[in-house]
C-alpha cells in the first residue's frame, strides 16, 4: 500500500506539472562546463544563488531538471549530462587517478553511445570533447579556472553549449528517453508488477531515497535484497518483490519530493514524518502542519480549534484559497535510516477528517493550564517530547521508539506507550520540577490509559475542588502548604517541595504528618487576613481526607497527586495575577 499510494502521489504531482515525467528528474547542479562548437572547454560558470536560510545567508546549488541518475554502490556507473567532476573531467579530490580515469572512460562510453546517432551542434560538440579530453594533463589544464577545489569535491556538473543546457536540447532529450524506455534484456523474466499490476519486466536497483538524516548521504532504499538470506526462488536484488521501472521511478520521486519539503516534512528523534492529500493538493498538507505544531500564521489559537473541530465533525472547510474535505484521503508515513536501507515506523492511511479527529481529541487531552511563562494554551508535540530528555545530556532527542509510538497513539487514537509515561514520571523526579509539558502528558495518559473513571474526574482543564480523590487531594494539600512556608519565609532558597515532593507523591503517610508539623510553625509567622485565609484553604483540604493517609501511592496515583499540585499552584498564580492587574 506505501507504493501504491506514493505512485498515485507521484501522478497527481506531474498532473500538476511539480514533478518530472520518468527518466528525469530535479538534481542540485553548482557549476556548468561551457564547451565551444569543437568540444573545447572554454569557460566554467557558476549556478550556485544565494538564498536566506533563517536569518542567514547561504550559498545553494540551482535545482535542475536533468537525465535521471544512476544508484551508485561500489561500481562504476556515470550519469548521462549531469555528473561530478570524477565522471566528467576524470579528476577529484581524492588520490586515485586510475579510478577516476576509469569512471570518465565510462561517462565517455554512455554518452558516445546515446549521441552517435544525432548530428546537431550541441551533440557534435559534446562528442568532440569526450574525444579530445584526456584526464591524465586535466589538472594541469584546468589550475587556473575558478572553483576548481569546489568542483574536484564532488559537485554536480552540466554542460552548457551555445547559451544552451545540453539536456535542453531536444533531440538529445529524445535519444535520452528512448534508451530511458527501452525494454529491458529478454533475458529476464516478465512478472507481475506489484503496483500497476502490469506484466512487466522488474526494475533490480530502484532509485535511491535521499535526504533522510543518518542514512547514506547517496541515498537509501525502501525496498532492497542485498543478501542471500533475503531472497527466494533464486531470484536477485528486487526482482524478488517486482516492481516495474515506471513504478519504481514514480515512488522514489514522490517520497523524495515529500522528504525535501522543508515545509511539510517533520522530524521527531531519527524519525522523518511525511504526510499528503491523495489528490496532490497543498492545503491538506498545510492544514495539517499548522495543526500539529499547534502553529498557524495570522491564526490564533482559538481559530486553530474552531478549525479542528470542524473538521473532525466533517464540515467542509474554507482553507487559504480552497477549501478542506473531509472525506479526502490522507497518508502519513514516517521512515528512519537503517544502514543501507530506510526502515517504516509507521503508515497510516484514512480519510484527512479522521486524522484531524486523532489530532483534536490528543490536543484536548493534553489541554491543561499552562503556566506563568507560557502565552499559548495549545502545545505542539515537539515541545511535549522533548519534555521528556534530560536537558543536561548532550543529546537532547528523544527515545526514538518512544516516538514512534507515541505518534502512532496521537494519529490513530491508540493507547499512549507506557514510556511517555515513565519518561515524564523521571524527569520530575530528576529535576523536581513540575512543568506544564509534562502535566500535559500525565493528564493525557491517565485520561485515555486509566481505567477508573474516579481518576478521570480529576483530569480536568483546571482545579477540580468537588473531586475528593485522595491522591488529588493530597496533591492540592502539599501546593497549600508549600505556600504557606514561602509566605511565611520570603526569598526561601529550598521549599519542601525541594525536600518532600517526590517522597510525599511516592509514600504519603510518612511525609505529611511532618509537613502538618511544620505548617504550624510557619502559619505562626503569618498575621491577620493571609493567617485566617490559609488555615481556612488547609483545614477544607483535610477535611476531603480520609483519617488515615495512603501508605503508598501508585505510579498513576503519583501523577495523579502531581495533577493536584500543579492545579492548585496554578490556582493561586491566577489569583495573584488577578490582584496584580
Amino acid at each position: 500500500m506505501i507504493l501504491q499510494a506514493l505512485t498515485a502521489y507521484y501522478e497527481a504531482l506531474v498532473r500538476q506539472g511539480k514533478l518530472d515525467r520518468p527518466g528525469w528528474s530535479k538534481v542540485k547542479v553548482s557549476y556548468a562546463l561551457e564547451l565551444d562548437t569543437e568540444g573545447n572547454l572554454v569557460r566554467i560558470h557558476s549556478l550556485r544563488k544565494e538564498i536566506t536560510q533563517g536569518k542567514k545567508a547561504a550559498i545553494v546549488p540551482t535545482d535542475m531538471t536533468v537525465p535521471a541518475p544512476v544508484k551508485r554502490t561500489v561500481g562504476i556507473r556515470s550519469n548521462f549530462l549531469c555528473d561530478n567532476s570524477t565522471y566528467l573531467l576524470g579528476i577529484d579530490s581524492k588520490e586515485s587517478p586510475e579510478r577516476a580515469t576509469n569512471c570518465f572512460t565510462d561517462a565517455k562510453q554512455l554518452h558516445m553511445a546515446l549521441l552517435k546517432r544525432i548530428d546537431n551542434p550541441c551533440a557534435n560538440s559534446l562528442k568532440a570533447f569526450f574525444e579530445k579530453w584526456n584526464p591524465t594533463d586535466a589538472n594541469d589544464r584546468l589550475k587556473d579556472y575558478p572553483y576548481l577545489d569546489d568542483i574536484k569535491a564532488g559537485t554536480n556538473l552540466v554542460f552548457l553549449i551555445d547559451d544552451t543546457f545540453a539536456q535542453m536540447d531536444s533531440e538529445i532529450q529524445s535519444a535520452w528517453q528512448n534508451a530511458y524506455d527501452a525494454v529491458q534484456s529478454d533475458s529476464e523474466e516478465a512478472s507481475r508488477c506489484l503496483i500497476s499490476g502490469e506484466q512487466i519486466v522488474p526494475e533490480k536497483i530502484h532509485p535511491p531515497v535521499k535526504g533522510v538524516p543518518g542514512a547514506q548521504p547517496s541515498g537509501a532504499a525502501l525496498v532492497s535484497f542485498n543478501a542471500p538470506a533475503f531472497c527466494s526462488y533464486g531470484k536477485e536484488q528486487n526482482l524478488n518483490a517486482p516492481v516495474g521501472k515506471y513504478a519504481a521511478f514514480a515512488y522514489t520521486s514522490a517520497l523524495n519530493y515529500l522528504i525535501a519539503d522543508r515545509v511539510h516534512r517533520k522530524f521527531f528523534g531519527d524519525t522523518v514524518v511525511v504526510y499528503w492529500a491523495e489528490n496532490g493538493e497543498a492545503d491538506y498538507q498545510d492544514a495539517f502542519s499548522m495543526l500539529m505544531d499547534c502553529d498557524g500564521e495570522g491564526l490564533t489559537d482559538a481559530d486553530l480549534d474552531d478549525a479542528m473541530r470542524r473538521i473532525s465533525q466533517g464540515t467542509v472547510v474554507a482553507w487559504q484559497a480552497g477549501t478542506l474535505d473531509p472525506g479526502a484521503r490522507f497518508y502519513i508515513l514516517g521512515i528512519a535510516p537503517n544502514a543501507a536501507r530506510l526502515s517504516v515506523r509507521f503508515f497510516l492511511r484514512d480519510t484527512f477528517g479522521k486524522m484531524v479527529e486523532h489530532l483534536y481529541l490528543h490536543a484536548k487531552q493534553i489541554e491543561i493550564v499552562p503556566d506563568r511563562k507560557t502565552e499559548s494554551s495549545m502545545l505542539p508535540l515537539w515541545q511535549l517530547l522533548k519534555a521528556t530528555v534530560n536537558e543536561k545530556s548532550k543529546d537532547k532527542t528523544a527515545s526514538p521508539k518512544m516516538v514512534g509510538e507515541t505518534l502512532r497513539a496521537i494519529l490513530t487514537g491508540g493507547r499512549y506507550p507506557a514510556t511517555l509515561y515513565q519518561q515524564a514520571q523521571l524527569r520530575i523526579k530528576a529535576d523536581r520540577e513540575i512543568t506544564w509539558e509534562r502535566m500535559a502528558i500525565v493528564k493525557a495518559y491517565l485520561l485515555r490509559n486509566g481505567k477508573d473513571e474516579i481518576i478521570k474526574e480529576a483530569m480536568t482543564v483546571q482545579l477540580n475542588d468537588q473531586t475528593t480523590y485522595q491522591p488529588y487531594v493530597l496533591g492540592r494539600l502539599f501546593a497549600v502548604l508549600e505556600a504557606v512556608q514561602e509566605r511565611a519565609n520570603p526569598g526561601i532558597n529550598a521549599t519542601i517541595k525541594d525536600k518532600y515532593f517526590s517522597s510525599a507523591c511516592a509514600t504519603p503517610a510518612v511525609v505529611f504528618p511532618t509537613l502538618l508539623n511544620l505548617k504550624d510553625k510557619h502559619i505562626r509567622k503569618l498575621d491577620g487576613g493571609i493567617k485566617v485565609y490559609y488555615e481556612k484553604q488547609v483545614s477544607d483540604l483535610m477535611m476531603l481526607l480520609r483519617e488515615d493517609y495512603p501508605a503508598h501511592l501508585s505510579l498513576q496515583d503519583q501523577g495523579v497527586f502531581q495533577i493536584g499540585y500543579y492545579h492548585q499552584k496554578q490556582k493561586r498564580f491566577e489569583k495573584k495575577n488577578q490582584e496584580e492587574a
